[in-house]
């Protein structure tokens, strides 16, 4: 029904930049918030940055002032422009949006398949 399609990931030094992708497609209506959320090996997945349907964003204290999330709403694309990476910034990260469906009236979350993020000298 949706589908959310991540790029972007690999590997990188310390101090290096990264820019993740993730489209929307599929049976979308309206497209809420979108962002990015991260899960490292053996921790609890936890938000990175979400961006509203106003503009509005908000990061995770670990990445204020070195990630930026941005959309193109023309495009059901969400960003996140990672810069300044540290090792432990190492994780798979997932795109999510909230949206209401085309074919349906209730606000649900979708999720992407999860892109790899290393930060490895």
């Amino acid at each position: 029904q949706v589908q959310l399609v991540e790029s972007g990931g690999g590997l990188v030094q310390p101090g290096g930049s990264l820019r993740l992708s993730c489209a929307a497609s599929g049976d979308i209506g309206t497209i809420y918030t979108m962002g990015w959320y991260r899960q490292a090996p053996g921790k609890q997945r936890e938000l990175v940055a979400a961006i509203s349907s106003g503009g509005s964003t908000n990061y995770a204290d670990s990445v204020k002032g070195r990630f930026t999330v941005s959309r193109d709403n023309a495009k059901n694309t969400v960003y996140l422009q990672m810069n300044s990476l540290k090792p432990e910034d190492t994780a798979v990260y997932y795109c999510n949006t909230d949206l209401i469906a085309r074919s349906g009236g209730y606000l649900r979350a979708y999720w992407g398949q999860g892109t790899q993020v290393t930060v490895s000298s």
